[in-house]
Protein backbone atom coordinates (compact mmCIF):
# COMPACT_ATOMS: atom_id res chain seq x y z
CA UNK A 1 0.00 0.00 0.00
CA UNK A 2 3.00 2.55 1.22
CA UNK A 3 4.99 1.56 -2.15
CA UNK A 4 1.65 2.32 -4.40
CA UNK A 5 0.80 5.69 -2.42
CA UNK A 6 4.25 6.90 -3.23
CA UNK A 7 3.66 5.50 -6.80
CA UNK A 8 0.55 8.13 -6.78
CA UNK A 9 1.99 10.82 -5.63
CA UNK A 10 5.35 10.85 -7.62
CA UNK A 11 2.61 10.53 -11.26
CA UNK A 12 0.71 13.15 -9.78
CA UNK A 13 3.25 15.82 -9.43
CA UNK A 14 4.41 15.85 -13.09
CA UNK A 15 2.65 17.47 -15.85
CA UNK A 16 1.69 14.74 -18.84
CA UNK A 17 4.68 16.75 -20.51
CA UNK A 18 6.94 15.40 -18.18
CA UNK A 19 5.43 12.15 -17.36
CA UNK A 20 5.37 11.42 -20.94
CA UNK A 21 9.42 13.02 -21.57
CA UNK A 22 11.51 9.66 -21.12
CA UNK A 23 7.51 7.87 -21.77
CA UNK A 24 6.87 4.43 -23.65
CA UNK A 25 8.75 4.00 -26.84
CA UNK A 26 6.42 3.56 -30.21
CA UNK A 27 7.00 -0.18 -30.97
CA UNK A 28 3.26 -0.78 -32.37
CA UNK A 29 1.26 1.41 -34.64
CA UNK A 30 -2.29 0.55 -35.05
CA UNK A 31 -3.72 1.59 -38.79
CA UNK A 32 -7.18 2.38 -39.63
CA UNK A 33 -8.46 2.74 -43.16
CA UNK A 34 -11.90 4.67 -42.69
CA UNK A 35 -15.17 3.70 -43.99
CA UNK A 36 -14.89 -0.10 -45.78
CA UNK A 37 -17.69 -2.74 -46.88
CA UNK A 38 -21.11 -1.80 -46.65
CA UNK A 39 -20.15 2.24 -45.87
CA UNK A 40 -18.64 3.67 -49.21
CA UNK A 41 -17.92 7.05 -47.50
CA UNK A 42 -17.83 9.96 -49.73
CA UNK A 43 -18.07 9.25 -53.45
CA UNK A 44 -16.07 11.08 -56.27
CA UNK A 45 -16.93 10.69 -60.10
CA UNK A 46 -14.39 7.82 -60.27
CA UNK A 47 -13.92 6.23 -57.11
CA UNK A 48 -15.03 5.71 -53.32
CA UNK A 49 -13.45 6.41 -49.94
CA UNK A 50 -13.28 2.96 -48.63
CA UNK A 51 -11.36 2.15 -51.63
CA UNK A 52 -9.10 4.74 -51.24
CA UNK A 53 -7.86 4.50 -47.82
CA UNK A 54 -7.32 0.86 -47.63
CA UNK A 55 -4.66 1.68 -50.59
CA UNK A 56 -2.85 4.01 -48.53
CA UNK A 57 -3.34 2.52 -45.12
CA UNK A 58 -1.80 -0.94 -46.61
CA UNK A 59 0.56 1.22 -48.70
CA UNK A 60 1.95 2.86 -45.27
CA UNK A 61 2.20 -0.15 -44.04
CA UNK A 62 4.73 -1.77 -45.65
CA UNK A 63 6.66 1.78 -46.05
CA UNK A 64 6.93 1.82 -41.94
CA UNK A 65 7.65 -2.11 -42.18
CA UNK A 66 10.50 -0.92 -44.74
CA UNK A 67 11.87 2.09 -42.34
CA UNK A 68 11.29 1.42 -39.28
CA UNK A 69 11.83 -2.39 -38.58
CA UNK A 70 11.38 -1.82 -35.17
CA UNK A 71 7.81 -0.92 -35.31
CA UNK A 72 4.56 -3.26 -35.53
CA UNK A 73 1.62 -2.52 -37.32
CA UNK A 74 -1.60 -3.61 -36.80
CA UNK A 75 -4.53 -3.19 -39.22
CA UNK A 76 -8.10 -2.59 -38.48
CA UNK A 77 -8.89 -4.31 -41.73
CA UNK A 78 -6.76 -5.13 -45.13
CA UNK A 79 -9.64 -5.61 -47.13
CA UNK A 80 -13.10 -4.32 -47.88
CA UNK A 81 -14.97 -5.19 -44.94
CA UNK A 82 -16.81 -2.73 -42.23
CA UNK A 83 -15.21 -3.17 -38.63
CA UNK A 84 -17.72 -1.18 -36.30
CA UNK A 85 -16.29 1.85 -35.09
CA UNK A 86 -16.46 -0.22 -31.55
CA UNK A 87 -14.33 -3.49 -33.45
CA UNK A 88 -12.00 -0.29 -34.18
CA UNK A 89 -11.21 0.15 -30.84
CA UNK A 90 -11.15 -3.59 -29.99
CA UNK A 91 -8.44 -4.40 -32.36
CA UNK A 92 -6.29 -1.29 -31.46
CA UNK A 93 -6.64 -1.48 -27.50
CA UNK A 94 -6.18 -5.31 -27.52
CA UNK A 95 -3.12 -5.43 -29.72
CA UNK A 96 -1.55 -2.62 -26.87
CA UNK A 97 -0.79 -0.08 -30.03
CA UNK A 98 1.06 2.98 -28.88
CA UNK A 99 -0.34 5.09 -31.94
CA UNK A 100 -3.66 5.26 -33.89
CA UNK A 101 -3.90 6.30 -37.48
CA UNK A 102 -7.14 6.63 -39.35
CA UNK A 103 -6.95 7.70 -43.20
CA UNK A 104 -9.82 8.84 -44.47
CA UNK A 105 -10.55 11.30 -47.56
CA UNK A 106 -12.30 14.58 -47.06
CA UNK A 107 -15.90 15.80 -49.22
CA UNK A 108 -18.01 19.54 -49.14
CA UNK A 109 -21.32 19.50 -48.87
CA UNK A 110 -22.78 19.58 -52.01
CA UNK A 111 -24.94 22.91 -53.40
CA UNK A 112 -28.02 22.89 -54.84
CA UNK A 113 -28.92 25.71 -57.29
CA UNK A 114 -32.37 26.52 -58.49
CA UNK A 115 -32.16 27.76 -62.52
CA UNK A 116 -34.93 29.11 -64.47
CA UNK A 117 -34.89 27.03 -68.18
CA UNK A 118 -38.00 29.05 -69.97
CA UNK A 119 -41.07 29.27 -69.37
CA UNK A 120 -44.98 27.72 -70.03
CA UNK A 121 -48.48 28.65 -70.57
CA UNK A 122 -50.73 28.27 -67.58
CA UNK A 123 -54.58 28.30 -67.56
CA UNK A 124 -56.09 30.36 -64.78
CA UNK A 125 -59.74 30.79 -64.82
CA UNK A 126 -60.56 31.36 -68.63
CA UNK A 127 -56.83 32.81 -69.49
CA UNK A 128 -53.88 31.02 -69.80
CA UNK A 129 -50.98 32.83 -68.71
CA UNK A 130 -47.47 32.49 -69.14
CA UNK A 131 -45.06 31.26 -66.00
CA UNK A 132 -41.60 30.84 -65.70
CA UNK A 133 -40.25 27.23 -65.72
CA UNK A 134 -37.16 26.00 -62.81
CA UNK A 135 -34.40 23.34 -62.96
CA UNK A 136 -33.12 22.28 -59.65
CA UNK A 137 -29.16 21.47 -59.95
CA UNK A 138 -27.70 19.64 -57.46
CA UNK A 139 -23.17 20.97 -57.63
CA UNK A 140 -20.74 18.22 -55.90
CA UNK A 141 -17.58 19.11 -57.03
CA UNK A 142 -15.63 21.63 -55.28
CA UNK A 143 -12.14 23.29 -55.74
CA UNK A 144 -11.68 23.18 -51.88
CA UNK A 145 -7.77 20.83 -52.01
CA UNK A 146 -5.68 20.05 -48.99
CA UNK A 147 -4.98 18.09 -46.06
CA UNK A 148 -6.19 18.85 -42.63
CA UNK A 149 -5.69 16.03 -38.93
CA UNK A 150 -7.61 15.47 -36.51
CA UNK A 151 -7.18 15.07 -32.83
CA UNK A 152 -10.01 14.30 -30.25
CA UNK A 153 -12.34 16.82 -29.23
CA UNK A 154 -12.19 17.67 -25.51
CA UNK A 155 -15.84 16.89 -24.97
CA UNK A 156 -15.07 13.18 -25.53
CA UNK A 157 -12.49 12.75 -22.52
CA UNK A 158 -14.75 10.75 -20.74
CA UNK A 159 -14.95 7.96 -22.95
CA UNK A 160 -11.20 8.38 -23.41
CA UNK A 161 -10.57 8.09 -19.95
CA UNK A 162 -12.92 4.96 -19.72
CA UNK A 163 -10.72 3.44 -22.72
CA UNK A 164 -7.45 3.98 -20.50
CA UNK A 165 -8.97 3.08 -17.38
CA UNK A 166 -9.82 -0.43 -18.78
CA UNK A 167 -6.31 -0.63 -20.89
CA UNK A 168 -4.66 0.81 -18.41
CA UNK A 169 -1.63 -2.51 -18.08
CA UNK A 170 -0.83 -1.24 -21.71
CA UNK A 171 0.47 1.92 -20.74
CA UNK A 172 2.94 1.45 -18.04
CA UNK A 173 4.01 -0.63 -15.43
CA UNK A 174 2.64 2.12 -12.70
CA UNK A 175 -0.87 2.42 -14.17
CA UNK A 176 -1.37 -1.02 -14.45
CA UNK A 177 -0.82 -1.33 -10.48
CA UNK A 178 -3.71 0.87 -9.70
CA UNK A 179 -7.10 0.23 -8.86
CA UNK A 180 -9.41 2.04 -11.55
CA UNK A 181 -11.97 2.26 -9.14
CA UNK A 182 -10.30 4.35 -6.90
CA UNK A 183 -11.00 7.87 -6.70
CA UNK A 184 -7.83 9.39 -6.80
CA UNK A 185 -6.86 6.95 -9.47
CA UNK A 186 -9.24 8.94 -11.90
CA UNK A 187 -6.76 11.56 -11.46
CA UNK A 188 -4.06 10.20 -13.40
CA UNK A 189 -6.06 8.76 -15.94
CA UNK A 190 -6.59 11.89 -16.75
CA UNK A 191 -3.33 13.15 -16.76
CA UNK A 192 -2.35 10.20 -19.42
CA UNK A 193 -5.66 11.60 -21.54
CA UNK A 194 -4.09 15.57 -21.11
CA UNK A 195 -0.78 13.68 -22.29
CA UNK A 196 -2.48 11.85 -25.04
CA UNK A 197 -4.24 15.07 -26.50
CA UNK A 198 -0.86 16.79 -26.41
CA UNK A 199 1.02 13.55 -28.24
CA UNK A 200 -2.21 13.90 -30.48
CA UNK A 201 -1.21 17.29 -31.92
CA UNK A 202 2.33 16.78 -32.22
CA UNK A 203 2.11 14.10 -34.59
CA UNK A 204 -1.05 15.73 -36.01
CA UNK A 205 1.40 19.12 -36.79
CA UNK A 206 4.58 16.43 -37.93
CA UNK A 207 1.97 15.18 -40.15
CA UNK A 208 1.05 18.50 -41.80
CA UNK A 209 4.56 19.79 -42.02
CA UNK A 210 5.32 17.04 -44.32
CA UNK A 211 2.39 17.18 -46.22
CA UNK A 212 3.15 21.32 -46.47
CA UNK A 213 6.89 20.20 -47.36
CA UNK A 214 5.50 18.29 -50.47
CA UNK A 215 3.35 21.27 -51.75
CA UNK A 216 0.11 20.19 -50.74
CA UNK A 217 -2.46 22.84 -49.14
CA UNK A 218 -2.27 23.09 -45.22
CA UNK A 219 -5.40 22.99 -43.78
CA UNK A 220 -3.45 22.68 -40.20
CA UNK A 221 -4.39 20.31 -37.32
CA UNK A 222 -8.52 20.74 -35.59
CA UNK A 223 -10.16 19.10 -32.58
CA UNK A 224 -13.28 16.77 -33.21
CA UNK A 225 -15.18 14.53 -31.14
CA UNK A 226 -14.90 11.67 -33.01
CA UNK A 227 -15.86 8.30 -32.07
CA UNK A 228 -12.72 6.76 -33.73
CA UNK A 229 -10.77 8.34 -31.71
CA UNK A 230 -12.62 8.27 -28.26
CA UNK A 231 -12.27 4.90 -27.87
CA UNK A 232 -8.37 4.15 -27.91
CA UNK A 233 -6.01 3.97 -25.10
CA UNK A 234 -3.53 5.25 -27.06
CA UNK A 235 -2.96 8.80 -29.08
CA UNK A 236 -4.46 8.78 -32.08
CA UNK A 237 -5.08 11.18 -35.09
CA UNK A 238 -7.13 11.24 -38.04
CA UNK A 239 -6.16 12.27 -41.13
CA UNK A 240 -7.70 13.55 -44.14
CA UNK A 241 -5.19 13.16 -47.13
CA UNK A 242 -7.65 14.76 -49.90
CA UNK A 243 -11.01 16.25 -51.39
CA UNK A 244 -12.21 13.31 -53.42
CA UNK A 245 -15.09 15.70 -55.05
CA UNK A 246 -12.31 17.90 -56.43
CA UNK A 247 -11.63 16.44 -59.62
CA UNK A 248 -8.16 17.35 -59.64
CA UNK A 249 -7.17 15.96 -56.06
CA UNK A 250 -9.44 12.48 -56.77
CA UNK A 251 -7.19 12.13 -59.67
CA UNK A 252 -3.94 12.47 -58.15
CA UNK A 253 -5.14 10.55 -54.97
CA UNK A 254 -5.83 7.66 -57.54
CA UNK A 255 -2.48 7.74 -58.93
CA UNK A 256 0.33 5.41 -57.79
CA UNK A 257 2.68 9.04 -57.05
CA UNK A 258 -0.04 10.31 -55.56
CA UNK A 259 -0.89 7.40 -53.41
CA UNK A 260 2.85 6.96 -52.50
CA UNK A 261 3.49 10.97 -51.67
CA UNK A 262 0.68 10.93 -49.32
CA UNK A 263 1.97 8.05 -47.66
CA UNK A 264 5.31 9.23 -47.60
CA UNK A 265 4.24 12.11 -45.49
CA UNK A 266 2.20 10.18 -42.98
CA UNK A 267 5.27 7.97 -42.61
CA UNK A 268 7.70 11.05 -42.57
CA UNK A 269 5.59 12.58 -39.66
CA UNK A 270 5.65 9.12 -37.89
CA UNK A 271 8.91 9.09 -37.77
CA UNK A 272 9.63 12.54 -36.80
CA UNK A 273 7.05 12.32 -33.78
CA UNK A 274 8.94 8.67 -32.71
CA UNK A 275 12.90 10.56 -33.04
CA UNK A 276 11.41 13.47 -30.78
CA UNK A 277 9.22 11.48 -28.30
CA UNK A 278 12.26 8.67 -27.63
CA UNK A 279 15.35 11.63 -27.48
Amino acid sequence: MRTRLITLLILLSFTPQILFANGKKVRKIVLDAGHGGKDPGARGQISSEKDLTLDVVLLLGKMIKESMPDVDVVYTRTIDDYPSLVDRHEIANRSGGDLFISVHVNSTAGRTERIKTGTKLVKKGRKKVRVPVYKTIHHRGTSTSGTETYVLGLHRNSQKEDAIGEYSDNITDEAGMLNTNDPQTAIIIAQYTQAYLSRSITLGNKIQQQFANQGRNDLGVKQKGLEVLAGSAMPGVLVEIGFINNPEEEEYLNSNRGQKEVAGAILKGIMAYKAESEK
